[in-house]
């Protein structure tokens, strides 16, 4: 036979709006946060801010909080990927082919101007 459990409803609505207030600050201060700190490393910000969203969406909204297996998989496959992704960069910058041509490469000169003049064919 099964176990009978009781659930408190109001308890459970509670987290959730609670939930619901934690997500409404964060986008808030998504908008908010290049402006008035961390300019020189919003990307980071955003990005950390966006993981905290992240995981109280899966946690709380998917009913994700008392499950270790999916957890584990799903940190696993994170690590995964992030391998993958850095060994794929590292592969790629290592044989980056238009040092000479780009902008990003290019070595910066100090106090060396060229001339504009036009040649003519």
């Amino acid at each position: 036979m099964g176990i009978k459990t009781t659930v408190n409803y109001q308890e459970e609505k509670a987290v959730y709006f609670k939930v619901l207030a934690g997500l409404l600050l964060l986008t808030a201060i998504t908008f908010i946060q290049p402006h008035l700190f961390m300019a020189q490393s919003t990307f980071m910000a955003q990005m950390l801010i966006a993981v905290i969203k992240a995981w109280l969406i899966v946690m709380y909204y998917m009913h994700l909080k008392g499950e270790k297996l999916i957890g584990a998989m799903v940190i696993f496959a994170l690590l995964l990927v992030l391998v993958f992704f850095v060994i794929v960069i590292g592969i790629d910058v290592s044989h980056f082919q238009f040092k000479g041509e780009s902008y990003i490469t290019e070595p910066i000169t100090t106090g060396v101007t060229q001339s504009a003049t036009p040649t003519h064919h």
